[in-house]
């Protein structure tokens, strides 16, 4: 297992753009699929973004070209860059660990609020 923490949530007007850093702890991470997942209030929490090991990356058919998910191995962190934000992408946002191989596990961070003013 590893520890998740997230960062960069906030409020921001609707057109703005905001960073979500994930961090990760242990020296596995350059092996993990990362993922960014969201959940608003009511609704089902859905996949936002991920980035393989291998540095493939997917993205949920809502981001539309709007977010980009990266990762720096180095420095155990995945960032989300969020540009022209809406009303509707207001959620409360997830970082995700998995290791899909060997010893098999999946880690979630706390969660960080973001809030898109219309």
């Amino acid at each position: 297992q590893v520890q998740l923490e997230e960062s960069g949530g906030g409020l921001v007007q609707a057109g703005g753009s905001l960073r979500l850093i994930c961090a990760a702890s242990g020296n596995i991470f350059s092996t993990l699929v990362m993922r960014w997942y969201r959940q608003a209030p009511g609704k089902q929490r859905e996949l936002v973004a991920v980035i393989t090991s291998g540095g493939s990356r997917a993205y949920g058919d809502f981001v539309k070209g709007r977010f980009t998910i990266s990762r720096d191995n180095a420095k155990n962190t995945v960032t989300l860059q969020m540009n022209s934000l809406k009303a509707e992408d207001t959620a409360v946002y997830f970082c995700n660990a998995e290791r899909t191989f060997g010893i098999r596990f999946s880690s979630w961070g706390q969660g960080t609020q973001v809030t898109v003013s219309s």
